[in-house]
């Protein structure tokens, strides 16, 4: 295939430029020739967001008959040898002309299926995150998760699948390969080789189902902390070293001495059966740019100090954001006699480690001697990739505060006691679980939920008598969060007192919202618009290491597009080398344009 320049996409004359674009939506050649009326494009991502916000624009039969020009997988048109050059290299690359009878046959119901469900063919960019294809079992996986989906939402998966074939499309008629975000994306699955030998059954554990759960100071997670020291290392890091926590941390020294220094990083640690990419990315980003900033013979006018937090998921201990948490002085002694699901004590673990207890208080930082902390993270949430925009500016990380409570009442027989005689304690939670969705609704940046619900020895036949419970409720500053939280405990105890029953509530956690400093986020705006894409703000509802860093230093956030809805915390968290190319470049761009 001969290559084509984002130049000539910019200057030819419309009919010639729209010509360079033929085929990159299927038989909808439209789409690419009305987004060339934003010309010129600084990048080939702004070509690709002019594309996405001709389609999102055009209403939904154009996108339906979008949708429906496309062939099924493994369909008649590609036993009929009648597919498009580009798709017949797409499912030939993901092995799909090369289907075992029971394959080809199991896909040919699951075709019907989705058409009988949806009224339009299965899109899914085979060529998967990387672009070097999905395999039949991914695929076949993947077919039959969204069947489930409800069809609006499958209509929407099935559009930004498309805008992800056509960016990998478009990668090819440009020549261009996305070599870094490539290679992170491979760092990605050799530390994801490393897992806690947790089982889902008896014969499976996590690795073998290509689950992944690593947690503090487990063989896995000291293999992992391993790797990325030697990772460091490799890149160029002048000072590499494993802390008294756990931390991997890299220096990567100024051109001087004496000067401040910018920290990045974040988490390898992960909750249980979690995703490959959350906090890893924040790591291995900074670290792909000090290796080209290495190669290159370049040096900053500050110290760049990269720390691969050992914790911050609080799973095998209740020790929340332990890694950041001993950079800020708030290590609590108290962890050290927490016991794990096994009685073993996180200081019996930390000396098994090999790791100096003593050395602890050590690990504090002067926070004058820095400029700040800055993280890259996947979003973990839905809102980039319902946009289709590859990159989020955070502009703060919500506070938040929970609660575990009991509401008691009385059990009494179902079928004896009148509705007007009950005092049913998990009605009375019910009723609270909708004020606070309702409550939460009301208002931009509130997030609520009631997330565990549970009646100890309830049984089908009886009326309620406890119910247990809990609260989590977040907003981007402590005074939404106070004025949320106030009309929910005040509404907690109006139920109780007008149905006749008590309650009790333990507050559990409270952390305050940490909004970005406005320099740093200044440079991440800075960096995203010279990628030629939207810079486009969003506040995180979830915690992050930075949050920790916060309390000593000015910090900001860049978000990555997640796919699968952006899910996280689950193994269906994903994201593309194509975006973790723009990651890179944004915070190659940060470095360069920030000032000692």
């Amino acid at each position: 295939m001969s290559t084509i320049t984002l130049n000539q996409i910019n200057t030819l004359p419309r009919t010639e430029a729209a010509a360079l674009l033929t085929g990159l939506y299927e038989h909808s050649d439209w789409i690419a020739e009305q987004a060339l009326d934003a010309r010129p494009f600084a990048s080939a991502a702004a070509l690709k967001h002019a594309m996405v916000k001709v389609l999102a624009t055009a209403g939904r039969e154009p996108q339906l008959a979008l949708v429906r020009a496309h062939p099924e997988l493994a369909g008649k048109a590609m036993v009929s040898k009648s597919l498009t050059a580009e798709s017949t290299h797409e499912q030939t690359k993901a092995g799909l002309t090369n289907c075992t009878p029971d394959e080809f046959a199991h896909i040919q119901q699951l075709n019907a299926s989705y058409n009988a469900k949806f009224g339009f063919p299965f899109i899914l960019a085979v060529r998967g995150p990387r672009g070097s294809g999905l395999n039949k079992q991914q695929i076949i996986s993947t077919f039959e998760r969204r069947l489930h989906n409800h069809p609006d939402y499958e209509l929407a998966e099935c559009l930004r699948n498309i805008h992800r074939i056509v960016e990998i499309r478009l990668n090819d008629k440009l020549g261009y390969e996305p070599a870094l975000g490539h290679e992170v994306w491979d760092w990605h699955e050799w530390l994801a080789q490393f897992s806690d030998a947790g089982v889902v059954n008896q014969h499976a554990p996590y690795v073998a189902r290509e689950e992944l759960t690593v947690t503090y100071l487990t063989d896995a997670h000291l293999k992992c902390a391993r790797t990325i020291e030697l990772g460091m290392k490799a890149c160029g890091f002048d000072d590499v070293h494993i802390d008294a926590v756990g931390n991997v941390v890299g220096v990567y020294k100024a051109a001087s001495h004496n000067a401040k220094t910018l920290m990045t990083g974040s988490h390898y640690d992960t909750v249980r059966n979690g995703g490959k990419y959350d906090g890893r990315l924040g790591i291995f980003v900074p670290m792909a740019c000090v290796r080209e900033l290495a190669r290159a013979g370049q040096r900053l006018p500050f110290n760049l100090e990269v720390v691969a937090f050992a914790e911050e998921e609080g799973q095998r201990y209740k020790a929340t954001f332990l890694g950041s948490g001993a950079l800020v002085g708030d290590f609590k002694n108290e962890w050290l006699d927490q016991q794990d699901a096994d009685g073993i004590t996180m200081r019996q673990a930390m000396q098994q480690a090999g790791l100096n207890i003593n050395d602890i208080p050590k690990l504090t930082r002067n926070a004058a001697e820095y400029l700040g902390f800055v993280e890259v993270h996947i979003e973990q949430g839905p809102v980039l990739n319902e946009l289709d925009i590859p990159l989020g500016v955070v502009t703060s990380i919500n506070g938040s505060v929970r609660f575990v409570g009991e509401i008691v009442g009385m059990a009494s027989h179902a079928g004896t006691t009148p509705m007007d005689r009950r005092r049913d304690a998990a009605t009375s939670v019910a009723e609270l679980a909708l004020y606070v969705e309702k409550r939460a609704s009301q208002q931009a940046n509130l997030v609520g939920t009631v997330g565990m619900l549970t009646v100890p020895n309830g049984s089908i036949n009886v009326v309620p008598g406890r119910c247990q419970f809990s609260l989590d409720l977040r907003a981007t500053t402590d005074a939404m969060r106070d004025a949320l939280m106030n009309d929910v405990l005040a509404v907690l105890k109006a139920i109780c007192e007008r149905r006749g029953l008590h309650y009790t509530l333990e507050e559990t956690m409270r952390a305050s919202a940490a909004p970005s400093d406005a320099k740093l986020q200044a440079l991440w705006e800075q960096a995203v618009q010279s990628l030629g894409v939207p810079v486009f703000h969003l506040p995180s509802g979830a915690g992050h290491d930075a949050m920790k860093l916060h309390e000593v230093m000015p910090q900001a956030m860049l978000f990555v597009r997640g796919q699968n809805a952006g899910i996280s915390h689950n193994p269906l968290e994903s994201t593309t080398s194509d975006d973790m190319q723009l990651a890179i470049d944004a915070f190659m761009h940060l470095l360069h344009n920030t000032h000692a």
